[in-house]
């Protein structure tokens, strides 16, 4: 009976069983977009505050609010930094190694998350500015975690569940978002009782204490912890038996690097390692990421990747970082001017936190349940469909709502949840999976940042667009914007744009990196050349 050809290295990743060692790499990953999501949209829980403390005026009763510049500065310079980490990381990722890099994001961090909570200066513009300074910093180690820690579940993961790891990571940004809220729930709360001052006020001296300046700092230096924490365990992840194989072309070490994933060690034992090299010497430098061969194979679905993670992040990003504006236009949040400022973080830390946990974080586990079965196109087809109609219907109705707003946070963590069961997920699973392993990590990179660059234009066009047209604020250095229901309308046809730019996006489903890539037809080409070559030994005279 003919014994059957060893499988190669790729071969025995993909069929590998799910084991001990992919939930750790998901742990390990995640807690960095733990950290990721905590540090980008906790700053969206303090800005009232920041308002009420550092630009009040002392000749007015009223509770002064951040300038449209300085809130749409605050909110989107931690976006601005994400996309060139990511455009950096991404190609340094592949450069480098995805290991030699994951350390880096997570230390700058760390140093960046404690060091904008302790923003300093002489006057309010002052602590603003060194604020931005340190959230872009934070914002360049956050970026650099998007390539990487995708790629790095990619390669490691099995075929048939690599889409349900991938998105499990990614989950984690749920929980993150989740955490803030409840991080600032608790310092609020706990401020406000040892204060034990009237959670209602129209005393100035009552309705901004001076302790208000700590809560603010406490809630932005809390996301130091997770990241630290998880900093040893990053450092002890192997390099990716992908990377030694494809890209850096080291049989011995793609072996070892095998080895530590796999704990089927007669599983390991029978892989043939001879055909990691003649698959990386096919397969080769073939074209670079600005040659007509890419742009040929893979131009189309560069296009499809970053265009709906672009259009989708336009419409998320300017709901969470501006969840409070709305809240308080649909009069759930009560007016400033009744609440004192702590008390204003405990309210809109708690409404954040009941969307958070009602919509947001089971969209992200219902698509992590389900990516491996329905596929990613299909999901990110209903997640685009789900959110247009819900931003419809909250835009149409916008004036009913005012009046009934629990019907509008109905619909309002519906696309929250069509979202994160949708576009948000997939459109970070996608990239990681169809570009070859030489550009995985770059390409990776340049979606996200196009999706950061959405953000950026969803932070700052949410914040002017959605402004009154009162004329009385415009004669206070407001912009006139278009208004709250024209916006919701806005978002509505830019979900609709990333339906027909999913029809572009490629099905990865239950296919093998290698195949998705074209590197398998380098493989075949080994696997040929190697037959041919036996063939003729054995033909050869004695």
């Amino acid at each position: 009976m003919e014994k059957k050809p060893s499988p190669g290295v790729l071969a025995a990743l993909d069929a590998a069983k799910t084991q001990w060692y992919h939930f750790t790499a998901v742990v390990i990953a995640g807690m960095g977009f733990f950290t990721d999501a905590y540090d980008l949209f906790c700053i969206s829980l303090v800005t009232k505050l920041l308002g009420r403390i550092y630009y009040t005026d002392p000749n007015s009763p009223k509770p002064g609010s951040l300038p449209p510049n300085v809130a749409a500065a605050v909110n989107g310079v931690a976006l601005c930094g994400t996309l060139v980490g990511q455009l950096f990381f991404g190609w340094l990722g592949d450069k480098l190694g995805r290991k030699k890099v994951y350390g880096m994001t997570l230390a700058i961090m760390v140093f960046s998350s404690i060091a904008s909570g302790l923003s300093f200066g002489r006057n309010p513009a002052g602590v603003i500015a060194t604020l931005c300074f340190f959230r872009f910093w934070l914002g360049f180690g956050i970026g650099g975690d998007y390539p990487l820690s995708a790629t790095i579940m990619s390669e490691y993961a099995n075929k048939k569940t690599r889409g349900a790891f991938i998105a499990a990571v990614f989950a984690m940004q749920g929980l993150g978002i989740l955490c803030g809220g409840i991080v600032a729930l608790i310092v609020s709360s706990a401020f406000d009782h040892a204060l034990n001052a009237p959670p209602y006020s129209a005393n100035r001296a009552a309705s901004l204490p001076p302790q208000a300046d700590y809560v603010w700092r406490i809630i932005l230096m809390f996301g130091a912890i997770p990241a630290a924490l998880t900093y040893y365990w990053r450092m002890k992840m192997p390099e990716t038996a992908r990377y030694t194989a494809l890209v850096a072309k080291n049989e011995k070490q793609a072996r070892e690097d095998m080895a530590k994933v796999l704990a089927d060690v007669k599983q390991l034992e029978e892989v043939k390692v001879e055909k990691v090299g003649a698959v990386s010497e096919a397969s080769g430098d073939k074209f670079g990421l600005f040659s007509r061969e890419f742009l040929k194979r893979h131009g189309l679905h560069l296009l499809a990747t970053t265009s709906t993670w672009f259009l989708l992040d336009i419409a998320y990003y300017s709901q969470n970082l501006f969840q409070k504006d709305i809240f308080t236009a649909i009069h759930w949040i009560p007016p400033a001017a009744t609440m004192n400022a702590i008390h204003e973080v405990f309210k809109v830390a708690r409404a954040q936190t009941i969307i958070a946990l009602c919509g947001t974080v089971p969209g992200y586990w219902v698509t992590v349940a389900l990516i491996d079965k329905m596929g990613r196109k299909k999901i990110q087809l209903l997640g685009f469909c789900g959110m247009t109609v819900s931003m419809c219907v909250l835009a149409i109705w916008y004036n009913y709502w005012l009046r009934h707003y629990v019907g509008f946070l109905v619909f309002y963590g519906l696309t929250f949840f069509f979202a994160n069961f949708g576009p948000n997920a997939t459109t970070f699973v996608v990239p990681a999976e169809i570009f070859p392993a030489r550009l995985r990590s770059t390409c990776h990179g340049i979606s996200a940042a196009a999706g950061k660059a959405g953000a950026i234009v969803g932070a700052f066009g949410f914040l002017y667009a959605s402004q009154s047209k009162d004329p009385a604020k415009v004669d206070k250095g407001y912009s006139p914007g278009i208004g709250m229901q024209n916006s919701l309308f806005v978002m509505a046809v830019i979900n609709a744009l990333g339906i027909g730019f999913t029809l572009l996006v490629p099905e990865s489903n239950g296919k093998s990196l290698e195949e998705l890539s074209g590197e398998n037809e380098a493989e075949e080409q080994a696997g040929t050349a190697g037959d041919d070559a036996s063939a003729a030994r054995d033909d050869s005279p004695v």
